[in-house]
């Protein structure tokens, strides 16, 4: 006999059983934009290419701002200015093999300045890892030598983590680079959780240290109260610290006179009545005769490189060394010290501070450092037969600007001009190519730069040669009406080259000199760009002051001398008492 079965015990036998949540899909490339999120990044610099698709595919649907590079060096570069300027993690993506190699000079220039940067590089799948795929290239080793540290995703479970660590990594203790490659399969595969998962990071074997031992402190302090010839050192670290009040209340309360590495200008005020110049190989007479002779050394964030000490046998023969460094391994590495404090900056000058020891007697150093400023300043011979002078140019820019433009620069004759004739007022404004000296820097670090801080006033002053390096970003700035200011420092030379071998080789200029030019004002319209050409001291002083009044980007060709060096200078080989280039008022 047949059941009778009601309408609603009908419904009741179709309809699905309650059952608990049903479990998020997602795959890693989603996951990964999911990671860059709860990290807050708000750019990506990146070049899309095969392996990377998926990742671009899960950007298009869940989007995080992406500056689209002409070259993916372009990108590095940019990613570069943006954590110089604004301090967080420069984030870069690019594809396996050529997109990845073209972003290793950039991760070496990162590393040698401390850069945070989060590198994102694609890789072929991991079925064909060690084939010879397309496109494959072993980016870990390649970049071993010159990261912080590298993963390569080898199970999308453990996407979220090693995002995480990365960002960790790179931006703590001294900053640097992180590479992460991310095989194909890894981004497309299914990642699977009911929970959402968190940036928390557990590394035991990664623990930098931050807070200055107390019995070192108590040393430094004791010291500098002993000190009649103190002498502060102060590099990039400060600025990584974000240290420059504390800088300057230390050097005020125990009248101590500073000095700047390169790249640590803007740590305090180019024109703070203690504030000597930079130091180095083409550093201040005052600065360099002051690390000659002070009785004490205070290293506050820099690494002693070979640019700053010249020949370490001369250097700082007087000097007792007190060396502030967040990395152990720069202490002791190239100069003797005797008081090492390993900790961050701000807290390490904190401390000093509230030790408040007596202050030793420094007026005389002073007065006589006062003296050597006012008998031995920066110099050049300039006459309307010469010609349009670099130094000229630059003070011009300083006035129009009033030292308060974000600066960027590649390497060679325009960086050091620039570091001697632009006075800071601030930190964090100076973006220049350091240890690695890398060309083509500049121009894609100021576009960088300008978005890390849309409403400054930003100046790439770069040379002709590295210029053409890069130079295919201006297709950013007409894209995106980047009011980036370009003032190519045009001697129709590789300038630094060039100065060497007139000085060291007898004037024999190999391969240096480049008398074929571009039109750079017809290339700056094609980019739909405003371009200016000046030759003349009366031109620039009139379209300088018009092309950085303005709210467009401008490209502006400055055609100086091409026998100029730049001086000081301390030879290869020489100590820093040996300079050459110094003339007395």
């Amino acid at each position: 006999m047949m059941m009778k079965v009601t309408v609603e015990e009908t419904v009741e036998m179709y309809e699905e059983p309650e059952t608990a949540e049903a479990p998020k899909q997602l795959n890693g490339a989603d996951v990964f934009i999911k990671t860059l999120k709860q990290h807050q990044v708000e750019v990506v610099f990146g070049y899309p290419g095969g392996a990377v698709l998926p990742i671009y595919d899960a950007l298009h649907k869940n989007p995080i701002r992406h500056i689209l590079a002409r070259h993916e060096q372009g990108a590095i570069h940019a990613a570069e200015g943006y954590a110089r300027v604004s301090g967080k993690v420069g984030v870069v993506i690019a594809t396996s093999g050529p997109g990845a190699t073209n972003v290793v000079t950039g991760i070496a220039d990162a590393m040698m300045d401390s850069i945070p940067l989060v590198v994102f590089t694609g890789q072929v799948a991991t079925t064909v890892i060690g084939t010879d795929a397309f496109q494959e290239a072993d980016i870990i080793g390649i970049t071993q030598p010159i990261t912080k540290h590298n993963y390569q995703v080898k199970d999308v479970a453990d996407f979220p983590r090693i995002i995480n660590e990365a960002f960790h990594i790179a931006s703590t203790g001294r900053p640097g680079p992180v590479v992460v490659d991310i095989p194909k399969n890894m981004a497309t595969s299914i990642f699977v959780t009911n929970e959402d998962y968190t940036n928390e990071v557990n590394l035991p074997g990664y623990q930098p240290t931050t807070t200055p031992n107390f019995l070192q402190i108590q040393k430094a302090a004791k010291a500098i109260s002993k000190a009649n010839q103190p002498l502060i050192l102060a590099g990039a670290g400060v600025l990584f610290a974000k240290a420059s009040d504390q800088l300057a209340e230390f050097a005020e309360k125990y009248q101590i006179p500073i000095t700047n590495t390169l790249l640590g200008l803007g740590g305090i005020e180019g024109n703070h009545p203690l504030f000597l110049g930079m130091a180095g190989m083409h550093g201040t007479y005052t600065a360099n005769m002051a690390i000659q002779t002070c009785d004490l050394l205070i290293n506050v964030g820099a690494r002693f490189d070979d640019r700053l000490t010249g020949n370490l046998a001369h250097f700082a023969p007087n000097a007792k060394v007190i060396h502030i460094d967040i990395d152990p391994a720069e202490i002791g590495k190239n100069v003797h010290t005797e008081i090492p404090i390993v900790a961050d900056a701000k807290e390490a000058l904190t401390a000093l501070l509230e030790q408040n020891a007596p202050n030793g007697n420094t007026a005389a150093w002073l007065e006589s450092l006062h003296v050597n400023q006012e008998q031995f300043p920066l110099f050049y011979e300039a006459s309307e037969e010469r010609g349009l002078l670099p130094q000229q140019v630059l003070q011009l820019v300083h006035e129009y600007t009033n030292g308060d433009a974000v600066v960027t620069t590649d390497v060679g004759q325009h960086q050091m001009w620039t570091a001697q004739y632009y006075k800071f007022n601030q930190p964090h404004n100076w973006v220049t190519s350091g240890g690695l000296g890398t060309m083509g820097f500049g121009f894609p670090a100021a576009i960088g730069a300008q978005i890390a801080k849309p409403n400054a006033k930003v100046v790439s002053i770069v040379g002709d040669a590295g210029f053409q390096m890069t130079l295919q970003e201006l297709s950013l700035l007409q894209e995106m009406r980047i009011p980036v200011k370009v003032i190519i420092l045009n001697n129709q030379a590789l300038g630094m080259v060039r100065q060497w071998q007139e000085t060291f080789h007898e004037e024999r200029y190999s391969q240096s000199l480049m008398p074929i030019q571009p039109d750079f004002v017809k290339l700056a319209e094609a980019y739909d760009i405003k371009g200016y050409k000046i030759e003349t001291y009366e031109e620039a002083k009139v379209q300088l002051k018009e092309a950085l009044a303005s709210d467009e980007p401008v490209l502006i060709d400055c055609r100086v001398v091409q026998k100029e060096s730049v001086f000081p200078m301390v030879a290869p080989g020489k100590g820093l008492h040996e300079m050459i280039g110094v003339k007395a008022e």
